[in-house]
């Protein structure tokens, strides 16, 4: 690595072959003082109008062009819904154009005639712009349909990721919608007001302030809406009744007045949708394939100007939510020898849980050289547990041990987040200071109830054993972070910062477990367990020392970071058996990242970081959890902080005259000290502290430091557009290895896994009549184990999925989903191969057809199954759980529209018979 950081010295120092010099300025809405951000700028040549350079304004309507080269230009800036600007260009020296304003186009609603094929998109350094508007959805779509057709974009497992990367959150305008939650985000916008999607990777609060980049980035999508649709009220409402007293009530109402903005949302079903969302077709991110839900929800979202300096952000949700599950799994463990030992296992569990959750974003600009940001989080989740298993040991068909658990419980989380961030520019430019401050408590109060029947087989012989116990478990953590950093400019193209933080983390776990005399929770009297009680305070106090130097040319930027940190993790036991031990860590943290830009349109990132993690208190906490007796669990206080390396790799090209988009992302990580688990299988009954005993068969498991993981995974995305049907085709695949250390009775071995992934997908961009998108994925995992080569297995997942509706005539709506999964090389009974069809048929009605009654038909075969596959350092398991199956519904959907402009509900219908015709 020192080799890669010299020698991308020697590049940031290379001379420029020629001067160069700079076009900035700032766009606004003429006879406003509001900006307009993601406007596109671009200078042309004076002769054939051919592009030189490019880029879209920022959040602050700012932009700067550089690398221009000395010359005459033609300068053009365009958005959609407002004039284009045009002006010659002169450049001699560097320009700063000022404000410039733009007229909105009075007639942008008629102009509905495009004579080519509209460019996919552009790409922006690190951001992926889309034209709406080039990918065409049924006109009452919601924005995830739009988004799920845009290349590089996939749902993997309920998780909707882009570029190979999972999606952290939601903006609209620039400004945060719905929080974290992404479903909830793309479900409440409908498509129709979709101007342009951006895909970029956000960087933190503290980086976007004072312009360094410290690594900590969030795959981010920001919705940019269409001017004309920023003022007005429009939604959705759902009701439906179904079969086996299935039923679905929701709502989204979206109130927008320029900058102030609210949605309200609200659901109650019992279709497992965890989401409002109108199309009750829908398989993807809002239907859990885990047990049977019943939620209800209610949600706001609120953003608004407060005068000219506070931009306020805030969301708050309330759910309450009933699943009922029931789980089958085989497990097969790791031995140290040729064992076929496996642990088979039959739980049910009913869980009924209430959250509130509330966010806040608080932004002060006082004046262009100064900005605070505050930045509140809270929430509180009450949960209810009633639950069952019965489980079972065998060594290939000799039984070993078995147990039967009931537990009730109930339990309380509360989580209070706060973070500070104020920044300073001074006069001379590149010079900044930013202070910055967190405050982090969280909480819980977990109290349960638990009988079990242990049976331990020897030969012929079946001893039983009987537990009643009372857990009460008290947990408090208070994290305070803060730092200062100051920035200066080094040159014309650098930037050194200087930086210290300073924290602590401090956690304390008070656990006390009561035996039951005669199993009366009532009336019996309660002995407390002092092998299984412990109180255990742990605090992790960090100091960091940064000093980083940052070069920003025309097309390649880099930057590099060294870290000193010290450590300091102290653990302390007040109960059964006090104890104190004192552990210090030091750690050099290096960093290194390059990008480079090829055109415009084409860029490769490379990233190299370091970073270290402390135990969490769950595992110091040295007192055994016999949740599962068969399977006991322990914390380790000797644990150290595990120190991670990490490559990544960002390829991106998007061609806006092709329309064909390359997208590749790679990473691999190594960890020293990786916190790993370390399973002890009794060969015999052994006592393994005072009052705990480990049966012959039984296990207990304790984290513990171990070196050699390293994990290495690449993801490749290519799209192009199908002219001659109207479509795009993504083609994608990918690659994965692993390499898990292990400890099984003090040998140490690895679980080396291998993946190997390849689908495609074709989305239509016909008409707002007809739409459809085919998706395929196929995946091949192989598992190798060096301790127990009887656990070698190779596996393989195919999926197939298809959604197509099409408007038949007269507002005759036809809806089809089909999901076909495939599973080889399981566990005897996990194998299902089966096909989950969704169908519905449905009729417009109103005079602007803003209404639809529709019939629908759930899982119609009658098919639909979940199974899935883990991996671990120290076993292997496969997992069936029950879903919802086979229900049909009547239901009815009103779509409500009416946007400011004079324009009334009849007018928005004849615009859509306008651009239809």
């Amino acid at each position: 690595m020192k080799y890669l950081v010299a020698i991308l010295f020697v590049l940031s120092s290379l001379p420029l072959a020629a001067q160069t010099f700079s076009v900035k300025g700032k766009v606004f809405e003429y006879g406003k003082t509001d900006p307009i951000p993601y406007a596109n700028v671009l200078l042309l040549t004076v002769s054939d109008s051919s592009q030189v350079s490019g880029t879209i304004t920022e959040i602050d309507g700012e932009f700067e062009l550089t690398g221009i080269r000395e010359g005459q230009y033609l300068f053009k800036i365009q958005y959609l819904g407002y004039q284009n600007y045009f002006k010659t260009l002169l450049v001699s020296s560097n320009q700063d154009l000022g404000k410039i304003s733009l007229k909105e186009e009075a007639t942008a609603l008629n102009e509905v005639v495009v004579a080519a094929r509209r460019s996919t998109g552009t790409q922006r350094s690190d951001t992926t712009m889309y034209n709406a508007d080039a990918f065409k959805t049924m006109k009452d779509a919601s924005a995830q349909v739009l988004i799920e057709k845009l290349p590089g974009v996939v749902s993997e497992g309920g998780v909707l990721q882009a570029q190979g990367e999972n999606i952290a959150q939601i903006l609209v305008d620039g400004k945060p919608f719905f929080g974290n939650n992404v479903q909830a985000a793309l479900q409440n916008l409908p498509a129709e007001v979709i101007q342009s999607i951006e895909i970029f990777d956000q960087k933190s609060e503290k980086a976007q302030l004072s312009g360094f980049d410290d690594g900590e980035r969030l795959k981010t999508i920001n919705i940019i809406t269409k001017p004309n649709r920023r003022k007005g009220q429009f939604g959705k409402t759902t009701a439906g009744f179904g079969t086996d007293d299935r039923y679905l009530v929701g709502a989204s109402v979206n109130i927008f007045n320029e900058d102030r903005r609210i949605t309200l949302t609200g659901l109650t079903n019992n279709v497992n949708m965890l989401n409002y969302s109108s199309d009750a077709n829908s398989q993807a991110d809002g239907r859990p394939q885990e047990g049977i839900v019943k939620t209800n929800i209610l949600g706001m979202n609120y953003t608004d100007l407060w005068g000219e300096k506070i931009k306020v952000t805030g969301s708050y949700n309330y759910t309450n939510r009933e699943n009922v599950g029931i789980v089958s799994r085989v497990r097969d463990f790791v031995t140290t020898n040729e064992e076929n030992q496996t642990y088979t296992e039959t739980a049910r569990d009913v869980r009924i849980n209430h959250e509130h959750q509330a966010n806040l974003r608080l932004e002060y600009n006082p004046n262009s050289k100064n900005r605070i940001l505050y930045i509140p989080r809270f929430s509180a989740r009450f949960e209810n547990e009633n639950s069952s298993f019965f489980g079972k040991t065998n060594n290939g068909a000799i039984p070993i041990n078995q147990v039967e658990n009931q537990r009730t419980g109930d339990y309380q989380d509360f989580d209070f987040f706060n973070r500070l961030i104020y920044s300073h520019k001074f006069d001379k430019p590149g010079r900044t200071l930013t202070l910055r401050s967190i405050l982090h408590n969280g909480w819980n109060i977990d109290d349960s109830d638990r009988k079990a029947r242990n049976v331990f087989f020897e030969g012929d012989v079946a001893r039983t054993e009987r537990i009643d116990q009372r857990t009460s478990r008290e947990r408090q953590g208070l994290r305070w972070e803060t730092g200062i950093s100051f920035t200066e400019k080094v040159g014309e193209k650098g930037q050194l910062e200087a930086e210290y933080e300073i924290g602590n983390r401090a956690n304390d776990s008070d656990q006390r477990v009561f035996n039951v005399e005669g199993g009366d929770f009532e009336a019996g009297t309660m002995m407390l367990d002092t092998a299984l009680s412990n109180v255990f305070l742990s605090n992790y106090l960090t100091q960091e020392f940064e000093l980083g130097y940052q070069f920003t040319g025309t097309n390649f930027k880099f930057q590099t970071e060294v870290q000193y940190q010290n450590a300091k993790l102290e653990n302390t036991q007040d109960f059964p058996r006090p104890f104190d031990l004192n552990r210090k860590f030091t750690a050099i943290l290096p960093t290194v990242r390059m990008e480079y830009k090829f055109s415009p349109s084409t860029n490769i990132q490379v990233d190299y970081d370091t970073r270290t993690a402390e135990p969490q208190i769950r595992q110091l906490q040295p007192v055994i959890d016999n949740s599962n007796p068969l399977q006991l669990r322990t914390g380790n206080p000797d644990l150290d902080q595990s120190y991670t390396q990490e490559i990544r790799v960002r390829f991106r090209s998007q061609n806006p005259d092709t329309d064909r988009s390359w997208f590749l992302f790679t990473s691999s990580s190594f960890v020293n000290n990786f916190i790993s688990n370390s399973t002890f299988i009794a060969n015999e009954t052994t006592e393994i502290q005072d009052g705990i005993v480990l049966e012959k068969g039984s296990q207990l498991n304790r984290p513990v430091n171990l070196d050699g993981y390293w994990d290495l995974r690449s993801w490749l995305s290519y799209g192009m557009p199908l002219d001659f049907m109207k479509s795009k085709l993504n083609l994608n695949m990918g690659g994965g290895v692993t390499r898990r250390p292990g400890q099984v009775n003090d040998l140490i071995g690895f679980n080396n896994s291998q993946r190997l992934s390849g689908g495609f997908s074709i989305n239509s961009s016909i008409s707002d009549q007809i739409d459809f998108n085919i998706w395929s994925r196929s995946s091949f995992n192989n598992v190798e184990n060096t301790l127990n080569p009887n656990l070698n297995n190779q596996f393989f997942q195919q999926r197939f999925r298809v959604n197509f509706n099409w408007i038949i005539w007269e507002g005759i709506i036809y809806r089809l989903d089909l999901n076909h999964q495939i599973n080889t090389g399981l566990n005897a009974g996990f194998n299902n191969n089966f096909s989950l069809i969704n169908m519905s048929i449905g009729k417009k009605i109103f005079k602007n057809q803003r209404g639809e009654i529709s019939l629908m038909a759930y899982d119609l075969l009658g098919q639909n199954a979940n199974v899935r596959r883990n991996i671990t350092e120290t076993f292997i398991e496969d997992i069936q759980t029950n879903v919802l199956q086979r229900y049909f519904m009547v239901s009815f959907t009103y779509n409500l529209r009416r946007f400011s402009k004079g324009m009334d509900e009849d007018r928005y219908n004849e615009m859509y018979q306008e651009r239809n015709n």
